[in-house]
């Protein structure tokens, strides 16, 4: 499933996708988290960036690792080396910030419907949690990207 689409590697396919998605996650998760005048307009945006984020990185990932092994067969070179770390590390973070950004438009949503009498302390602490792990899931999905490419391309 995550190794050849038509004859080409799945990978080559989906990486764009992790690309885009992960980093506008972090960037949404932020504007929701700090911005709380235009969360109404963010709710479904958010859900579904956050659904297609998770999505996109978790099939780069397998699917790096199948064009991994059906090209390298355990012998890898250091900056492929290199690139599936960050690659490990991005995932469950996309994940994290996944679920916490689910989590924060469920609990703004629940504020504006009980006429502000929602639990403004989870909606801070989640505000704050999707702010730190958006700047690692940008952090990681550039420098995951970066070294894909370096170690493709060269330096």
């Amino acid at each position: 499933m995550f190794d050849q689409i038509f004859g080409l590697p799945v990978h080559a396919l989906v990486v764009h996708a992790a690309v885009i998605f992960a980093p506008l996650l972090a960037a949404l998760s932020i504007a929701y988290a700090v911005l709380p005048r235009v969360r109404h307009r963010l709710d479904w945006v958010l859900v579904a960036t956050a659904l297609a984020a998770l999505a996109s990185v978790f099939a780069a990932k397998e699917s790096g690792e199948r064009l991994e092994h059906r090209m390298f067969g355990g012998r890898v070179s250091e900056a492929i080396e290199v690139h599936s770390g960050f690659a490990e590390t991005l995932l469950p973070l996309t994940a994290l910030l996944t679920v916490v950004s689910l989590a924060l438009v469920w609990l703004t949503r629940a504020r504006r419907s009980s006429v502000g009498t929602g639990p403004r302390a989870a909606v801070l602490v989640a505000s704050a949690v999707a702010v730190i792990l958006a700047v690692a899931v940008g952090y990681y999905a550039v420098r995951t990207g970066h070294t894909g490419a370096t170690a493709v391309w060269g330096a």
